[in-house]
């Protein structure tokens, strides 16, 4: 199987813990698209958040891609269009809003083109997206009324046990009518509907004349099982969560240890 196409999750996958791209990874990575391969960066993150790894990459010479907000929005980054954008319905956020405000020191944020927007109070993990993304956080005063426009997502941030009650009772109220999942146990991601990376990933694949054979999804959290799950060849890394590691079809070292270089080295060198 020649693989065509590989995606990468950011955080804990190519970037290590010091949530940098090592030398020897971003050489092979440039020397794969120099041999014709697509490199998709796949992230949780806000567009602002993955385009400066997108850059360093060169993907706007190579014809690569990014999907942010867990693939809401897929960015062809050598022309700048958007191939798909999804954006929750307008009529949700004071539900999700209150819901949010009904657990202790809970924060629901979201993003505009440079910072991200607090609803209800800054905490310690708001203060982690906002290093992970290099953006600032701003407050506002009334949450509901700043939502003007549709947004691509909602993140609710606090400790574990309180983000587990707060999914539960999202979940309760919306059913499938939106799609709600951790991205890491402090992150509670709150997506349009049948959103995730697979689903952008299809869309991707279809404009590309490709298939999902020819793909290979690197990844460690959880919001990245639904394209380990899709994947011609899905991978998990050293660290990843048991559950992404029991469905992947691959494991590779670590993101402290260039697993992604390690991938490159089995399955796309020529």
């Amino acid at each position: 199987m020649r693989y065509q196409i590989l995606v990468l999750d950011l955080d804990g996958t190519l970037t290590n813990s010091n949530k940098e791209i090592t030398p020897p990874t971003m050489e092979a990575l440039i020397e794969i698209q120099k041999m014709g391969k697509k490199v998709v960066l796949a992230s949780g993150r806000p567009i602002n958040g993955v385009a400066p790894l997108a850059e360093k990459l060169h993907l706007h010479e190579y014809g690569g891609y990014t999907l942010s907000f867990n693939g809401a929005r897929i960015t062809n980054c050598s022309s700048g269009a958007l191939i798909y954008n999804k954006t929750l319905p307008l009529d949700i956020t004071q539900d999700v809003f209150e819901i949010a405000c009904s657990f202790e020191n809970l924060d629901i944020v979201t993003y505009d083109d440079k910072t991200i927007i607090s609803g209800i109070k800054p905490n310690y993990y708001d203060e982690l997206e906002s290093k992970i993304n290099t953006m600032e956080i701003r407050s506002v005063e009334n949450f509901i009324e700043y939502i003007t426009v549709p947004v691509n997502k909602f993140l609710i941030t606090g400790e574990p046990k309180i983000v587990l009650e707060a999914e539960e009772a999202l979940k309760k109220k919306f059913h499938s009518y939106l799609n709600i999942y951790k991205s890491e146990p402090y992150f509670l991601e709150v997506m349009p509907q049948n959103i995730d990376k697979a689903y952008s990933l299809q869309k991707l694949l279809s404009s590309l004349g490709l298939t999902a054979d020819e793909m290979i999804c690197c990844g460690d959290g959880f919001n990245d099982l639904s394209m380990i799950q899709y994947a011609g060849l899905g991978v998990a890394m050293e660290n990843a969560q048991d559950l992404i590691k029991d469905h992947a079809d691959f494991i590779t070292k670590s993101n402290d240890e260039d697993g992604v270089l390690h991938v490159i080295n089995t399955f796309l060198r020529d």
